[in-house]
């Protein structure tokens, strides 16, 4: 089992969760604004406006909310103007992270992100100390439970799909950003019901530490996850046997 696809499960369930308390709806705002003002406001042209758009859709967000956000993005209307930053750290055992952050007060996220880190056992790194492990990827997430590697590899190679694998109940098919939606489609027109899909960092290679040191990077992984100006996470943690 790969140690991204792991930690993209558990961001993917509690995605959902989050969904109910709202906090969701704002980072995916954040997202929207910050990719229209990025690469315009049309989501055809922007893959990761299209990305957000549609990840807006399957929360549930209404359609008025992303048509502001992409509105504050391209300056239609105003709005405030969002910093996007990347920190790179280490947590237990020695595993990278990778934080991407919009926020309007560098200063006080920097700090704040700082504080877990230390209180989760990690630590800041110098620039380009971590970054260098994670290429994009392109991830699309179906349920194990209704459709099988199989179904999903005939379905989507000649698309250009990488990589299929098996994390707990939930299948993550791998591409370059490029093919994201094609194999999308691709999928969708085979008759796969697909759960969500997203645009990611993800590591070549990945560190397996020991049992005690992987619960505490998740219990990391998941409080960075939790911070408001905090968009994603990623990590090459795998987790052992």
């Amino acid at each position: 089992m790969s140690g991204h696809n792991k930690w993209s499960t558990i961001k993917h369930k509690k995605g959902k969760a989050d969904a109910a308390r709202g906090q969701l709806f704002s980072k995916l705002v954040k997202e929207i604004t910050a990719a229209a003002r990025e690469g315009g406001g049309d989501p055809e042209t922007n893959a990761r406006l299209r990305a957000a758009v549609d990840a807006a859709k399957s929360s549930n967000m209404p359609s008025d909310n992303v048509e502001k956000a992409i509105k504050r993005g391209t300056g239609e209307i105003e709005g405030v103007v969002f910093e996007e930053m990347q920190y790179e750290a280490y947590g237990p055992g020695g595993v990278a992270i990778l934080i991407d952050i919009l926020t309007d007060n560098k200063n006080r996220t920097a700090a704040e992100v700082r504080h877990i880190l230390t209180r989760g056992g990690g630590r800041l790194g110098a620039k380009n100390s971590v970054a260098y492990l994670f290429n994009s990827r392109g991830q699309i997430f179906v349920s194990a439970s209704k459709s099988t590697e199989d179904q999903i590899l005939e379905a989507g190679l000649d698309a250009g799909l990488e990589d299929v694998q098996v994390a707990d109940d939930t299948i993550v098919a791998t591409t370059s950003p490029s093919v994201l939606y094609k194999v999308r489609d691709a999928l969708e027109q085979a008759g796969i019901e697909i759960d969500s899909i997203e645009l990611a960092k993800v590591a070549e290679t990945t560190v397996v530490p020991s049992e005690k040191e992987a619960e505490q990077a998740v219990k990391l992984l998941e409080m960075l996850e939790e911070h408001d100006d905090v968009q994603r996470v990623h990590t090459n943690l795998e987790m052992p046997e």
